[in-house]
């Protein structure tokens, strides 16, 4: 089983990118997803978590209004649209698979995690 996160990279300040995050081995229509960041030296934080359903997208207060995250099951694939991009959100990004049917901001409910894709916004 594995997630391979991908759409990371170097961007400006105010611009924007789509994180994928595709799933191979198993299939996650049941899971809820999630998408967590991580700068070193700190703590993994939460980004956006989605329920297996595509419903109930939920965001951490620093991202919302400018990220928007949505699932294609029959692509096995969740996704991360981030605009509006700050220098603070420059960091490791993690997409997960919960064992839960919802999302949630908890790391402790992701039991698969991706292997992480870098985004630097440059300022």
């Amino acid at each position: 089983v594995q997630l391979q996160a991908s759409g990371g990279g170097l961007v400006q300040t105010g611009g924007s990118l789509r994180l994928s995050c595709a799933a191979s081995g198993r299939r996650f229509s049941n899971n809820g997803m999630g998408w967590f960041r991580q700068i070193p030296g700190k703590e993994r934080e939460f980004v956006a978590s989605i329920n297996w359903n595509g419903g109930s997208p939920y965001y951490a207060d620093s991202v919302k209004g400018r990220f928007a995250i949505s699932r294609d099951n029959a692509r096995n694939t969740v996704y991360l649209l981030m605009n509006s991009l700050q220098p603070e959100d420059t960091a490791v990004y993690y997409c997960a698979a919960s064992r839960y049917a919802s999302g949630s901001s908890q790391a402790a409910s992701y039991t698969n995690w991706g292997q992480g894709t870098l985004v630097t916004v440059s300022s």
